[in-house]
């Protein structure tokens, strides 16, 4: 393709201009179009900064749509594959008359199991109430008429609901070529379908699924592309450290045991005492929780391996399980061929406690061994899998990545990892920069995970050769240095450029930061916080978002606005995360128009509200991490040991990256206009605040209350 066709493209004439209406040619995205073509055209890795309003989504659709060759486009979220998938590659292709075929490819956990939900449709006792009696009959009705199997597509079943893990797959339960409905299979359909698009929509938590498995020697799960655009690529090293790391929780392992003992009775009911073995399983499991429960005392509920209470009580239950694992293991190999349901439970056995054994090494005095007692039993299984390469369709594409730590799914804990796959993920792991282990304390369960300190090289090493690369968001910067971002997934080599947005930040926003503020550290800091910014909230009419950097800010600052509101008998909509899902929540913001939506983490990005429904965001605190995070911590610690220093290296840039992306949430197109508040005065009193705010877009400032009121009255409704 020529540079040429670009700009016929995206002339204020072209295709573009006269399917769309109101389009404007931008030369941002022009620029950031062209980038991307010669990227394609060298083989090379682009890091593309493109600031709100660019446009880069087309920007990198067109030269895919255009260029001849196969593209992997990879989102941060399912909700912006969605958007792609139904709504924006449907309005380019035909814009551009161009007959591309585009396949929307998902983790395993979106498509509907015919195997799980024909057994779960047999077991009355399996369901929990009458609502999930609805929602099964409504999936059983949207099995038999859906083509995908998509969950997204059923609108009358919550994607967060319960009854989604029982009638999904994971990559250890799948039957493989022994299920049944092998033929229907609506993941094997997926995998097929994205083998033979020219464009295949994933997002990066299958990217990076996909990637571990490369890591473990299973490869060929996505399809083979020429380029990879990587949307919203700024949540890549934290989505690459989950999926490169490992977990294994409280719940897996009891529910380990009840699918043991009730395959064990229905199909080798003789073969052992399956009741007394999933009985010592239970008991061990909730001895090791017992073991750890002053962990839940700690701040974050958190403790890394070295930092756990009483660690010797702790090792001793955590021995003792891994020994009972071992005896369900050795139970389950002897009689994993008689049904598929036991060669099922056998692998997840299997991964189980090789992922649970790997988390042990090193031992407290540093020495590392291998799990000899389970050895031959991942020789046997693996071997199994070479002979059976279809027995990996629980490895296929979509089969791998599921909803880990926050990604909003089926509550499942599934980890794209194969039998015995812990101590290969554990090897590799050690062979970079090393890992951190931590335990989590959660109110039912615990979770025991383990992440490397770093994975540049891990993200890097299974690139193919001619493979293009494009990395693309509005926050991938450090006030225009790229160093953070391209240091954490190795790409030393990459071209990198930056395009502001088009918008008229000065004239459409005002940054206010009250100088009258105390300290976020102060007792009373939330209170007077919110005292600062009730007085906007009344002179605005548009809708507020409330960013906070922690769930109990979320919690506190809302009851304080609810206070404020019943003491002015100001009726208007107060919503809070948590009382409903994320989004429900803002499907009402947007509806009401000028309800005021407080939220944490989850709602500093992908927020998309234009208009007047926001017109004023405020930002409680500087986002630095917190220092209960286990990986932080170690990658600090790592920084400190070789002379580095910390904050400069690793907190700054990340408050950076996440304060750029809270502020993007105000100014969402040409005509919004607002105020901006953020309540933390270090901002501007501190040196480092000054790399904070000129990273931001150049919002017009000010630290007084009456030129924040009189800006806020200016926006016309």
């Amino acid at each position: 393709m020529l540079l040429q066709e670009l700009s016929a493209v995206f002339a204020d004439l072209g295709p573009l201009a006269q399917a769309v209406p109101d389009y404007r040619p931008r030369q941002a995205q022009l620029e950031l179009s062209r980038a991307i073509e010669e990227t394609l055209a060298s083989r090379g890795t682009l890091v593309a900064e493109a600031g709100t309003g660019t446009g880069k989504t087309w920007a990198y659709l067109v030269p895919a749509f255009l260029g001849g060759g196969k593209v992997l486009i990879s989102t941060g979220t399912r909700t912006l594959q969605d958007q792609l998938f139904h709504r924006d590659i449907p309005r380019l292709r035909k814009a551009l008359q161009a007959s591309v075929n585009v396949a929307l490819l998902k983790g395993r956990s979106n498509y509907v199991c015919h195997y799980h939900l024909e057994r779960l449709s047999g077991d009355d006792r399996a369901l929990k109430s009458r609502t999930e009696i609805a929602q099964l009959r409504a999936i059983q009705v949207f099995a038999q008429q859906s083509e995908s199997g998509d969950k997204a597509q059923l609108d009358t079943v919550p994607e967060e609901a319960d009854l989604w893990a029982r009638v999904t797959s994971t990559r250890d339960n799948c039957l493989g070529q022994d299920c049944p409905f092998v033929r229907d299979c609506f993941v094997l359909k997926a995998r097929r379908r994205a083998q033979e698009a020219d464009v295949v929509v994933v997002n990066h938590a299958l990217y990076m699924a996909d990637l571990a498995l490369r890591e473990e020697g299973i490869t060929d799960l996505l399809p083979e592309v020429d380029l990879v655009v990587f949307d919203e690529a700024h949540q890549l090293p934290d989505v690459a450290t989950r999926f490169l790391g490992s977990s294994v929780s409280s719940h897996q392992l009891l529910d380990l045991a009840r699918v043991m003992q009730v395959a064990g009775l229905a199909h080798a009911r003789e073969a052992t005492r399956w009741q007394e073995l999933a009985g010592a399983l239970e008991t061990a499991v909730r001895e090791l929780r017992l073991q750890s429960a002053a962990v839940a005392q700690l701040p974050g509920r958190k403790a890394t391996f070295d930092a756990i209470p009483q660690p010797e009580a702790f090792d001793t239950a955590l021995a003792a399980l891994l020994d009972t694992l071992a005896k369900a293991v050795d139970a389950l190999m002897i009689v994993k061929e008689t049904h598929p349901d036991l060669m099922a439970v056998a692998k997840t056995a299997l991964d189980l406690r090789a992922r649970l054994y790997a988390w042990s090494q090193p031992d407290r005095h540093g020495n590392v061994g291998p799990d000899t007692r389970m050895s031959q039993a991942i020789q046997e299984m693996q071997g199994l899998d070479d002979m059976q390469p279809l027995a990996d369709v629980s490895g296929a594409p979509g089969a791998h990545a599921t909803n880990q730590h926050g990604l909003p799914d089926t509550g499942r804990q599934e980890h794209p990892e194969s039998s015995g796959a812990g101590l290969t993920r554990s090897d590799a792991i050690e062979s970079g920069d090393g890992a951190v282990r931590w335990l989590e304390h959660t109110q039912n369960h615990i979770r025991l995970h383990r992440a490397p300190l770093s994975i540049s090289n891990i993200f890097s090493r299974y690139r193919p050769a001619g493979q293009a690369w494009v990395f693309t968001s509005a926050t991938l910067s450090v006030n225009g240095n790229f160093a953070h971002f391209t240091r954490q997934l190795g790409l030393g080599d990459a071209r990198t450029e930056s395009w502001t947005s088009p918008f008229d930040y000065a004239a459409q926003a005002l940054l206010y930061v009250p100088s009258s503020l105390p300290l976020p550290s102060h007792p009373h800091f939330n209170e007077q916080f919110v005292d600062t910014l009730f007085p906007l909230i009344r002179a605005s009419s548009g809708g507020v978002l409330v960013l906070c950097t922690t769930l109990r800010a979320v919690d506190h600052i809302a009851d304080l606005l609810r206070d404020s509101f019943d003491d002015a008998d100001i009726d208007r909509t107060l919503l809070r995360q948590g009382d409903a899902s994320r989004l429900v929540l803002l499907d009402e913001f947007r509806a009401r128009g000028n309800a005021v939506l407080v939220g944490s983490a989850s709602f500093w990005e992908g927020v998309d509200v234009p208009g007047d429904a926001l017109t004023l965001v405020a930002i409680d605190k500087l986002p630095f991490a917190p220092p209960d995070d286990p990986v932080l911590q170690a990658r600090l610690n790592r920084c400190r040991r070789r002379g580095g220093n910390p904050f400069m290296e690793y907190q700054l840039p990340e408050a950076a990256i996440a304060l750029k992306q809270g502020a993007g949430r105000l100014i969402r197109s040409e005509k919004d206009r607002g105020v901006l508040l953020v309540g933390d005065t270090r901002l501007v009193d501190k040196p480092y605040g000054r790399l904070l705010w000129r990273g931001l877009p150049p919002f017009a400032r000010t630290r007084e209350a009456g030129q924040a009121l009189k800006f806020i009255n200016s926006v016309v409704l």
